[in-house]
């Protein structure tokens, strides 16, 4: 059975490995004070008693000055030209981490949608039109087979790429 809990103290992260140094000493060392200073939530994916996975979320913008204008073209045809705006709100998935005991099985999508729907939930108390991914570049094609697609930005780096998910396609 699988359970998906805000991070606390209480949770014993010790088994917890992804591969990633960078991934894990997040979830050990920033997470709950990143949640003390109300910069991003974390929460767990509990399997069998074991932390199988988490993901941090927090508040985003995507905007004309952070992707290129062929991009910024393609986002402002999602919306009626009276509606057209510099930036629109969106919620970031910060960090997402799957434990190697539980890789390649799935999980990582499972978890999508259940995010997917959950801030879908969530956006009564607070709007906002795409979730967005600094996605790893060995991760693109897990965030283009979850149905993101990538923001080609004008500040490309080597390690990470901008991409996004409109939650009207859901």
């Amino acid at each position: 059975m699988i359970r998906i809990e805000k991070l606390t103290d209480n949770h014993n992260l010790t088994s917890f490995d992804c591969g990633d140094v960078d991934l894990n000493e997040f979830l050990t060392d920033d997470a709950i004070p990143f949640q003390e200073k109300r910069i991003a939530t974390t929460y767990i994916v509990i399997i069998n008693d074991r932390v199988a996975a988490y993901f941090s979320l927090l508040n985003d913008k995507v905007s004309r000055t952070d992707v290129s204008k062929s991009a910024w073209r393609k986002l402002k045809k999602l919306f009626a030209h009276s509606k057209h705006r510099s930036n629109y709100p969106a919620i970031k998935i910060g960090r997402f981490a799957v434990c190697k005991d539980f890789a390649s099985q799935g999980l990582g999508s499972v978890i999508m949608d259940a995010i997917k729907q959950s801030v879908n939930e969530k956006s009564q108390y607070s709007a906002f039109r795409f979730l967005t991914v600094d996605a790893y570049i060995s991760a693109i094609p897990f965030y283009l087979k979850n149905g993101f697609i990538e923001m080609l930005s004008e500040q490309e780096n080597d390690t990470t790429r901008t991409m996004y998910f409109d939650m009207l396609n859901l």
